[in-house]
């Protein structure tokens, strides 16, 4: 790290969640703060918002809610090895639990150009979901 760098005690929120890769893009990161997915302290934080070491950031992507402590000051996005360093996960073994049973659902494929399903094809992909009414 640069002498500069050292001597930053605050950055705006949506630059921290994109320079620690919670998310892919700074715009993404600056969206979910105009949305209300993001939080610092427990307050909705607007992308503006400034963090500093201590603080608490929790964020709600993809139905899960990810809750970090800062523990540096980055701007520009770093390695992912750097990146860890700079944030505490304290996200609950539950919310990750919730993530594994997203991503193992199974997909329904339906193809392009179909339109929407009628109500007895929803019904039929309901109950193959196991979401019976």
């Amino acid at each position: 790290m640069s002498r500069h760098d050292e001597e930053k005690s605050e950055v705006r929120v949506d630059k921290w969640l994109w320079a620690v890769r919670i998310f892919k893009s700074r715009s993404q990161a600056t969206e979910a703060c105009r949305k209300g997915r993001v939080a610092v302290n427990d307050s909705e934080a607007k992308p503006g918002r400034s963090v500093r070491r201590g603080d608490i950031v929790t964020v709600r992507k993809d139905h899960i809610t990810y809750t970090f402590r800062v523990t540096g000051i980055l701007e520009k996005r770093v390695s992912a090895k750097l990146a860890a360093e700079n944030m505490e996960d304290l996200t609950p073994p539950e919310e990750m639990e919730r993530r594994k049973v997203t991503h193992s659902r199974p997909a329904i494929f339906r193809p392009k150009g179909l339109g929407r399903p009628t109500k007895k094809e929803r019904r039929l992909l309901d109950r193959l979901r196991g979401e019976e009414p």
